[in-house]
């Protein structure tokens, strides 16, 4: 059975698309998210929270460092929701498992 999978990231995102690449080789379907075009909603937020917590913000981003200091001191959902690209990537979605990033465990757990 083929798994159904969303990658959650940004069309100029060289991660993002050696991940997409790699998920499409290996022969799955997936369904690629720009946040930048369709930004997360408050339930997608919401479910990246409980899954990451602040792990999900890229700290070391251009976009977070481009925060100001309210928003660097905002909890990571109003980060998220104020500027999406803040999120690290990809974010992928297979079968109601979450992953984060694209290292040897993700890629294992992804494409296996």
């Amino acid at each position: 059975m083929e798994r159904q999978m969303i990658l959650y990231g940004i069309s100029t995102c060289d991660t993002c698309k050696k991940a997409l690449k790699a998920i499409e080789a290996a022969g799955h379907a997936v369904t690629f998210r720009d946040i930048r075009k369709e930004p997360l909603s408050e339930a997608e937020i919401a479910a990246l929270m409980v899954e990451f917590g602040d792990r999900i913000i890229n700290k070391s981003s251009t976009t977070y460092r481009s925060f100001n200091d309210f928003l660097k001191a905002s909890e990571p959902e109003a980060q998220l929701a104020a500027q999406p690209t803040v999120m690290k990537r990809p974010v992928i979605e297979s079968e109601g498992k979450w992953f984060l990033g694209w290292d040897a465990a993700v890629q294992g757990a992804v494409l296996g």
